[in-house]
C-alpha cells in the first residue's frame, strides 16, 4: 500500500546518525560537516516506487558532486529479504549509485527522521536545517509520467545556492517503511 511522506517541518535539524554501510564501515552525519548540503534518502530494493526512480536518481545526483548524499534502508530485512545488504549492493550497482548506502537495522534513524515511505527524501542546508522534504518528481509507477527528478533537482539547486526552497513541496509517495513488530 502506498503512503506519503510526513512533511516534517522545514528548519528541523538533521538528526544524528552513525550507521554501517554495505561494507560494514560506519558512516556518520558529521562525516559530511563541510558539505554545502546533505541529502538523506530512505530507500530500499524491493519497492516498485524506488525501482521506478533509482536510475534517474543516480543520474541526477551525479550532477552534484559537492552535495553529500546517503541512502538509508530501514526495512525489516528478515521479513523482506530483498532488502538485505547483499541485495542492496546489487541495487546500488544497477542504479549507478556512488553514495554510501546505509543499513538502519534497528530503525532508530528512520524514526528520528520521521521517514514514512520509500523513497522519502530529506534535503538539508549547510547548517543541517531541513530545506526540502518530498518527492523526486511527479512520476510514479504506472502514471505514464517520465522520471525527470525535477522537484528534487530544483531543491538541490536552491540549497547549493544558499537559498530557501520555495513551497509548496510535493510529498513523496511510496511503499511504507517495513517496521519491525
Amino acid at each position: 500500500m502506498a503512503v506519503s511522506s510526513q512533511m516534517v517541518p522545514l528548519g528541523t535539524h538533521a538528526p544524528d546518525f552513525a550507521l554501517p554501510d554495505l561494507t560494514g564501515r560506519t558512516v556518520r552525519r558529521d562525516d559530511f560537516a563541510d558539505a554545502p548540503g546533505l541529502l538523506v534518502a530512505f530507500l530500499c530494493n524491493h519497492c516498485p516506487y524506488v525501482r521506478h526512480v533509482e536510475g534517474g536518481l543516480g543520474t541526477l545526483l551525479a550532477r552534484y558532486p559537492s552535495l553529500a548524499v546517503v541512502g538509508v534502508c530501514a526495512n525489516d530485512a528478515d521479513a523482506y529479504p530483498d532488502d538485505r545488504p547483499e541485495r542492496l549492493a546489487e541495487q546500488a550497482r544497477r542504479a549507478a549509485w556512488t553514495f554510501p548506502y546505509l543499513v538502519d537495522a534497528d530503525q532508530t534513524v528512520a524514526r528520528s527522521y520521521q521517514a514514512a515511505c520509500t523513497p522519502d527524501f530529506f534535503l538539508y542546508d549547510s547548517r543541517r536545517r531541513l530545506a526540502y522534504r518530498g518527492a523526486m518528481d511527479e512520476s510514479t509507477p504506472g502514471s505514464g509520467k517520465p522520471v525527470t527528478g525535477e522537484l528534487l533537482d530544483a531543491a538541490i539547486v536552491h540549497v547549493l545556492s544558499g537559498e530557501p526552497v520555495p513551497e509548496p513541496h510535493r510529498p513523496s509517495m511510496g511503499c511504507s517503511v517495513k517496521w519491525r513488530s
